[in-house]
């Protein structure tokens, strides 16, 4: 696996730019109930004219919704509009998130996920995953007033409380890791904000994307990163297991974006360069 930049300390200069992305003007749509089987998902996505993508549309630089004009924008925003132009339709967004992921997918409520989906034993037990095309280490973020963590090693400590989002990859890994610090798993990406903010959570974790977004949008978080690589994740695209045919045209698309440049560019354009898998 090859990143475009190898430094991470690059990665996270860039992640204290406030550089405002350009949104796309996209909305998502109402989700539409899916009649058609694994086996003809292609022949169902041409009759139709659109592939429908779920997304989560609270993740920065990957498929954020902005409150205000309810348009979308992030990598995986742009990369689905140019998976259907390559494929001459259109694109449905839907709404998904990592909680319900697994039961959109299965039940048919769209034909791919597309929103930097951590590659993991647990999901790749119930998902078919593409090749990855971002790879993120763990980070973790406190408040800037908080005198406990001042390191990564300060983390997993006793009487220290760590937050994660219940269904986000790092549920399961700092369940596993953490030996001493308590583990609290809130519903939702902004529970988990809450809780530290008020002092319930000293830290929360998180990846290189959602840590831009609080260094870009707050005034009250600070990064804490690991001194050496941690866990790193690699993202893919997921899809309901059992369709090879969508599995192959997913994976030739990918492979056509990597090589003709389309991938960085897009990257580039959300500042996630500094994790973009190329090959």
């Amino acid at each position: 696996m090859k990143l475009s930049l190898s430094s991470w300390g690059l990665g996270l200069a860039l992640a204290s730019l406030g550089v405002a992305t350009s949104p796309c003007p996209v909305a998502a749509e109402p989700v539409a109930t899916s009649v058609a089987t694994h086996s003809d998902r292609l022949a169902r996505i041409q009759a139709a004219g659109q592939v429908r993508v779920c997304i989560w549309p609270d993740y920065y630089s990957i498929s954020l919704r902005d409150p205000r004009t309810q348009m979308l924008s992030g990598i995986d925003i742009d990369l689905a509009q140019a998976l259907g132009k390559d494929w001459g339709v259109g694109v449905q967004f839907v709404e998904s998130s990592f909680a319900r992921l697994s039961a959109d997918l299965l039940q048919e409520r769209c034909d791919v996920a597309m929103f930097a989906i951590g590659i993991t034993p647990e999901r790749q037990q119930v998902l078919r995953f593409t090749q990855p095309y971002l790879a993120s280490d763990v980070m973790a973020i406190t408040t800037r007033s908080n005198r406990k963590i001042r390191s990564w090693g300060d983390i997993d400590q006793p009487g220290i409380v760590v937050a994660v989002a219940k269904g986000t990859l790092h549920e399961p890994l700092m369940r596993a890791r953490l030996k001493h610090a308590q583990l609290i798993a809130p519903e939702t990406p902004h529970a988990r904000e809450q809780e530290v903010q008020s002092g319930r959570a000293d830290v929360f974790m998180t990846d290189f994307p959602y840590s831009r977004r609080m260094l870009e949008t707050t005034d009250w978080a600070r990064l804490v990163a690991p001194v050496s690589t941690y866990q790193i994740t690699s993202y893919a695209w997921a899809i309901k297991p059992g369709d090879d045919a969508l599995h192959e045209r997913l994976e030739a698309f990918l492979q056509t974006i990597k090589r003709d440049g389309r991938l960085l560019a897009a990257a580039r354009k959300h500042k996630l360069d500094p994790i973009v898998v190329l090959d």
